[in-house]
């Protein structure tokens, strides 16, 4: 995924997706909106997805990540809609 650097949207959602979300994802600098939403990720969101400096809006729900939201994200100055909803996530939202 990370070779795809002009790429602006991208949309994986309800695709029956296992498996972490990978740290590479973050070298797609150009993107906008991902949605990943509607599969059955695990782990951690890495904290890498805040080098995302283009995204405004990031869809991570209804999967089964797990951890705390990354501190990073609070820096995220385009993100717009955050969707973390129906996951397994725990401690604080970055301010």
């Amino acid at each position: 995924l990370g070779l795809l650097t002009k790429l602006n949207w991208l949309d994986l959602s309800s695709n029956s997706l296992t498996g972490t979300i990978p740290s590479q994802i973050a070298l797609m600098s150009n993107l906008a909106e991902l949605y990943l939403f509607g599969n059955s990720l695990t782990g951690t969101i890495p904290s890498q997805i805040a080098l995302m400096s283009n995204l405004s809006g990031l869809y991570l729900y209804d999967n089964g990540l797990t951890g705390t939201i990354p501190s990073q994200i609070a820096l995220m100055s385009n993100l717009s809609v955050l969707d973390l909803s129906g996951n397994r996530l725990n401690g604080t939202i970055p301010s």
